[in-house]
């Protein structure tokens, strides 16, 4: 199937809640358990949560869409704390979809958004090796590892990635 990444709208909420949901799930329940990505999903992807990226100034949130079915999404920002540095928060790849280019798809779209960012970033979950070797692939270096990923006080360690952006 084909995937055309474009910006998301604020009529994707539900099809980008329910991707999350089952994401998260397949990605992290033989991590954290079942439970406890449970609440993760309730607290981060929750439809007003989603709104307010798909809303936010300085952010850009993209879904692969084929038309009939979202098969990935994308989000990022700048990051406040630091400056020229947007913040991938969010790269995420349904899996009956995985292996097909989607995630890089997005990433390269999402590479192109901030003009002003020589830097982007992402939080890995530690037990996700996945992931950390996909962001390798696309350029990413481990610069820093963190107690609380996601959240304060969630116990869940993480990596921390940075990439170049080449600039204009």
């Amino acid at each position: 199937m084909v995937y055309f990444v474009r910006t998301a709208g604020e009529a994707d909420v539900e099809k980008i809640r329910v991707l999350l949901a089952e994401t998260f799930h397949n990605t992290y329940d033989p991590f954290y358990g079942a439970e406890h990505v449970g609440r993760l999903v309730g607290a981060w992807h929750s439809p007003a949560a989603i709104r307010s990226r798909i809303l936010k100034r300085e952010g850009e949130f993209l879904v692969a869409d084929s038309g009939r079915e979202i098969g990935g999404i994308g989000y990022a920002a700048m990051y406040p704390k630091m400056v020229k540095t947007a913040m991938l928060h969010q790269l995420y790849v349904k899996p009956s979809c995985q292996n097909e280019g989607i995630g890089r798809d997005i990433f390269a779209e999402l590479e192109t958004c901030f003009p002003d960012a020589e830097i982007m970033r992402v939080e890995v979950a530690l037990p996700n090796v996945r992931a950390m070797s996909f962001y390798q692939r696309l350029g990413f270096v481990e610069v820093d590892r963190m107690e609380e990923w996601g959240a304060p006080n969630s116990g869940l360690p993480a990596v921390i990635m940075e990439k170049q952006l080449a600039t204009q």
